[in-house]
């Protein structure tokens, strides 16, 4: 299903349900008593539907859900297509993993009313809606069954009207690292208050991601040998990898042209480049390694069959350049330096965790113009000033100081 039906069904079909779901909800508490946390909760439900990338940012989250509640089983929620992430990084037990197939309408209500009735079969204890203003993940918190339920409030801004049905609601803060406001979910699980009382502890944006994926150093030594003969031209050189992908918001992409001049410039140095990617990149990659004009720059998209193969590969090399996107979240999972190009969106809300990741900003008034608040629906009209003024020859400069220094090699 498209992006922008999906957003048209949330807003006016969504919005519609919030409101009757919200009145059967306050008929059904004057009759029972206000929801409270055991002790010992048994099942709790985290529903994480944004992208891959939020999968990671998510990791503190679980780290201190696990410390809090260490004999609680954790349910994850999510789209079929991000499934992948949160099995390889053990969020939870397979069992435990449920998907919603959003590819069509019949798909996605088939699976709606699946997995209501499994999470109902449960019971819940608690469920956390990391979702920031969706109706769909408000819905299904209320139909997972769980009377205590975690969720953002906008508070009083007009138009992000999900219902009044979440009852430990916290306001969104624009200012907050996405990681501290997960954090902050966790601490109204056991609060009391609507929204969330002011005595919650204070929390500083978490140094690293607290998730692991583990790899035997045979087993990465053998991937960087396939790959380098499969590649020859590589041999002996450090290796840049770039993502000039845009993914399912273009607007998020760095000019190709600043992605070529910047291929040429590495090769030129004497460095091996990687344009990695999904298949659909494949035809952005092809024109890039050309107007490289090097032997020195492949094109990898479509290398990597999962996403353990490309942490993998970003174990195997030296530097990654990328879009604002799942490839620098999932960088963090690995020793490999990361340029993260910001503009549409900004670092200061979604950047990757960790010391080795490096956010480029333009800095332009409009910049950033996807939020919460407008749905991410960029006005830009395709025109992303705030990322074609990032020009590449500082870019060049910045990454060359990284190749040259000890702390690039894996």
């Amino acid at each position: 299903m498209k992006l922008q039906t999906q957003r048209w069904i949330d807003r006016g079909i969504g919005q519609l349900l919030c409101g009757l779901v919200s009145v059967w909800a306050w008929l059904r508490s004057l009759a029972e008593p206000a929801p409270v946390l055991p002790d010992r909760p048994g099942h709790i439900l985290i529903i994480l539907l944004s992208e891959m990338g939020s999968v990671v940012l998510a990791g503190p989250m679980f780290a201190a859900l696990r410390q809090r509640y260490p004999e609680a089983t954790f349910h994850v929620l999510q789209l079929k297509k991000n499934q992948e992430v949160s099995l390889l990084l053990g969020l939870a037990r397979a069992e435990h993993l449920h998907a919603i197939d959003d590819r069509t309408g019949p798909t996605l209500l088939r699976d709606i009313w699946r997995v209501s009735l499994a999470l109902r079969r449960l019971p819940l204890d608690a469920v956390i809606d990391c979702e920031l203003f969706s109706r769909i993940s408000a819905l299904l918190s209320y139909l997972s069954g769980a009377r205590l339920r975690v969720g953002f409030t906008p508070h009083t801004q007009e138009g992000l009207y999900r219902g009044s049905f979440i009852n430990r609601a916290i306001p969104y803060n624009p200012y907050w690292h996405i990681s501290k406001q997960f954090l902050s979910l966790v601490d109204a699980l056991e609060s009391v208050g609507m929204p969330r009382n002011k005595a919650a502890p204070i929390r500083e944006l978490p140094s690293d991601t607290q998730l692991t994926v583990p790899f035997a150093s045979q087993q990465l030594q053998d991937y960087r040998g396939k790959m380098i003969a499969d590649y020859p031209a590589l041999r002996g050189k450090k290796i840049v990898l770039l993502y000039a992908g845009g993914g399912v918001l273009p607007e998020r992409a760095w000019p190709a042209s600043h992605y070529a001049e910047l291929a040429s410039g590495l090769c030129r140095a004497g460095h091996g480049v990687g344009l990695i990617g999904l298949r659909e990149d494949a035809e952005l990659a092809v024109a890039l390694v050309k107007q490289a004009g090097s032997d020195f720059c492949v094109n990898l998209t479509g290398y990597t069959r999962n996403i353990r193969e490309l942490l993998m590969l970003f174990h195997g090399t030296d530097l990654l350049i990328t879009n604002d996107g799942g490839p620098g979240h999932f960088a963090s999972l690995t020793p490999i330096r990361t340029l993260v190009f910001f503009g549409p969106e900004t670092g200061r809300l979604y950047r990757p965790l960790g010391p080795r990741a490096e956010v480029l900003e333009s800095g332009l008034a409009c910049s950033p113009c996807l939020s919460a608040y407008n749905h991410r629906e960029t006005f830009c009209d395709g025109d992303n000033q705030c990322l074609k003024r990032i020009a590449a020859a500082p870019v060049l400069t910045k990454a060359l100081a990284i190749l040259t220094s000890s702390s690039a090699v894996p």
